[in-house]
């Protein structure tokens, strides 16, 4: 009798920008919201497009087109809010990404993502967890955590913090 072999397999939440295919692990995502308005906090780096609040919690909304290198986002129909909770150096911090669109909840095996390319990304490679190959597409695997580490982390925890200042609010 042969012996059976376990296969690796996570499910990601894949979205866009412009029209690159991005995804994160599903497990990091907390919801996906309708994009609607942000209120924007003064003093807060670029990418953040302000906070938003949901059931009484100010979450910063940081635009991923933007922190990437791409222009703005748009708002349009499709326009969404992925809440995700991710570790900024070591603190958990929840926060909303906002993107063009998302697509859907995937299933892939491990030996289907490959390690990402090393040139001719926007992205800092290390943020970027692998490649992953689905029909004849790749679709970008960020670490989410990574995309917001050193010292873009720090603003962005300052940012949280300037925020709840900003509202009067405590965490």
């Amino acid at each position: 009798m042969a012996a059976l072999t376990e296969i690796e397999s996570t499910q990601y939440l894949s979205f866009k920008l412009d029209t690159e295919v991005f995804a994160i692990e599903i497990y990091k995502v907390r919801e996906v919201l309708e994009f609607v308005s942000v209120t924007k906090v003064p003093q807060t780096p670029a990418y953040m497009r302000g906070v938003i609040n949901i059931r009484g919690s100010v979450i910063p909304v940081v635009d991923l087109k933007y922190k990437f290198g791409m222009a703005e986002t748009q708002k349009t129909i499709n326009t969404c809010v992925i809440i995700v909770e991710i570790k900024v150096n070591g603190v958990n911090t929840v926060i909303g990404a906002l993107t063009d669109s998302v697509s859907e909840v995937f299933e892939m095996e491990s030996k289907n993502v490959e390690p990402a390319p090393s040139i001719g990304s926007h992205l800092n490679v290390e943020s970027i967890k692998g490649m992953g190959k689905r029909c004849s597409s790749f679709i970008i695997i960020l670490d989410i955590d990574k995309v917001f580490s050193g010292s873009e982390g720090e603003d962005l925890l300052s940012a949280a913090k300037a925020k709840d200042d900003f509202f009067g609010m405590e965490n």
